[in-house]
């Protein structure tokens, strides 16, 4: 650039003649002529694409084969080293590997999709779940990261649940309407399991029940992408990752998945004040107008949860998500239904709810309830020590001493006597029994009926005095005292 600057300088200044230019630069005339017409060196252009003699042929094979790889597995398609050796093992080719990649490299760039920027209305809402690790009590674990994205304000609010789940997906939908302070009029969604039953072709989707209610109660619309189509829900695709890398970037360690919601909800109120290039004003400021368009909340609050029916067998168990939970023997071999929700698990026989349990998201965990075998083992008092519901169950040392006295004092009914007393838990909690035996302890009362009486006592309300204050009507009543004669004759007999 230099020399050419140099040249056109002393030239087309008259320093120097083009003769003389050219002799002492030993410029050809027509570069030199090229120079003096142009302020800066000119590209060179082939007038058309330079002829392949040996790989023609084989460019029909190359697209062919291209095409076709959209359908085989991700991992197991064809790079331009293994179209090179399909070449030459089966098509006798001859010639070299670059230009082989300069043909795919080449035919790739023109299948390359373009996508038409949208435009986003305000009201409009986009839902995605990816996948995150966390240190739970000092465990590393996958969890599923719910995230909901308003495009138009590009709010974003992101917690993180056990596992991609219809419990957790109605739950992140609860919490991030109640984050935003409204309802959008129409949420995007892929083709999740989740929420879509059945795809009937183009747009047509059968849903499932569970989403039905979640829509049915919040009123908003849907909207779900084609298939293989997630740049229609871009924005939400985009914000996933943002979330995973500035959320939880180191991995985050936590005592309980709640606890580190809590934190995520305030990293998302936090990013309400940032100003986003090409928008008017602050996330926060953009929202604020966004929530006119918003549908209210509903007074009823939502329950999510997931309604799946089973089976109690013979060791009065129901089987849930993997887990078994524990229902009162009773009710084995009874169908029941679970419902699950984030917290809890429920478990109903007919209208009637027998029992809840704390939701385990693992596998192959048994929760027992220990109060459930309690009739059962009435029946069985031998299996009072070996039974697993029982295992790690610890009640106060009263208990012990209890069941001791028992057995000191009726032998081989003892066992079954105390195991009436345990059974007072099934209508009382475990401070007022331990309160009970505590004091029939202290009386030498030692019979589970002693026990139950003295609970009883203690779990009536007083009777307070009746009053007739405001109640004029009733200060005209007379009532007789009562004849105590036949009861003083009866005591005099005795």
């Amino acid at each position: 650039m230099e020399k050419w600057v140099e040249i056109r300088r002393r030239v087309l200044t008259g320093e120097l003649s083009k003769r003389g230019a050219c002799q002492e630069y030993k410029l050809p005339w027509r570069t030199l002529a090229r120079i003096l017409g142009h302020e800066e060196p000119v590209g060179y252009q082939l007038k058309e694409p330079r002829q392949k003699p040996k790989l023609e042929r084989f460019l029909p094979i190359i697209h062919e084969i291209l095409k076709q790889d959209p359908k085989a597995p991700k991992k197991q398609r064809h790079t331009a080293q293994r179209i090179f050796a399909r070449l030459q093992s089966e098509y006798h080719y001859d010639g070299g590997l670059t230009i082989v990649k300069d043909a795919v490299r080449a035919w790739k760039q023109r299948q390359a999709e373009v996508f038409v920027p949208l435009a986003h209305r305000p009201g409009e809402a986009q839902v995605d779940f990816g996948e995150a690790q966390v240190k739970l009590r000092g465990e590393q674990v996958k969890v599923a990261m719910f995230v909901m994205t308003l495009p138009y304000s590009d709010a974003i609010f992101c917690q993180v649940f056990p596992k991609e789940c219809t419990e957790a997906f109605q739950e992140g939908h609860k919490r991030a309407f109640e984050f935003f302070g409204g309802v959008p009029r129409r949420i995007s969604y892929d083709n999740s399991k989740i929420a879509v039953a059945k795809i009937t072709g183009g747009r047509g989707r059968e849903v499932t029940r569970e989403f039905l209610r979640l829509e049915s109660h919040y009123l908003f619309e849907h909207h779900f992408c084609l298939v293989r189509r997630p740049n229609e829900k871009g924005h939400v695709e985009n914000l996933v990752g943002y979330g995973r890398r500035n959320y939880l970037v180191p991995v985050p360690e936590t005592d309980s998945l709640e606890g580190l919601n809590a934190q995520l909800q305030e990293q998302c109120r936090k990013d309400m004040s940032r100003k986003l290039r090409g928008k008017p004003a602050t996330k926060a400021e953009l929202l604020a107008e966004e929530k006119t368009w918003f549908l209210s909340i509903p007074c009823q609050e939502f329950e999510a949860r997931r309604v799946t029916p089973a089976k109690s067998n013979s060791l009065s168990l129901v089987r849930f998500e993997c887990n078994d939970y524990s229902v009162p023997t009773e009710y084995a071999h009874h169908d029941v239904t679970a419902i699950g929700g984030i917290e809890e698990v429920r478990l109903v026989v007919g209208h009637r709810l027998v029992a809840r349990h704390p939701r385990h998201w693992g596998k192959e965990h048994t929760e027992f309830d220990p109060i459930h075998y309690l009739a059962l083992l009435e029946r069985k008092p031998g299996a009072l020590d070996y039974a697993k519901p029982l295992e790690n169950w610890r009640l106060p040392d009263c208990f012990g001493v209890l069941r001791r006295r028992q057995e000191a004092e009726l032998e081989k009914h003892g066992t079954r006597e105390f195991i009436k007393v345990l059974r007072l838990l099934e209508h009382a909690t475990l401070p007022e029994l331990s309160g009970a035996v505590e004091y029939a302890l202290s009386i030498g009362a030692n019979s589970a009926d002693a026990v139950r009486l003295i609970l009883q006592s203690r779990q009536e309300q007083p009777v307070n005095l009746f009053c007739l204050d405001g109640r004029p009507h009733l200060k005209g009543v007379y009532i007789p005292l009562p004849n105590l004669q036949a009861y003083r004759t009866l005591r005099v007999g005795a």
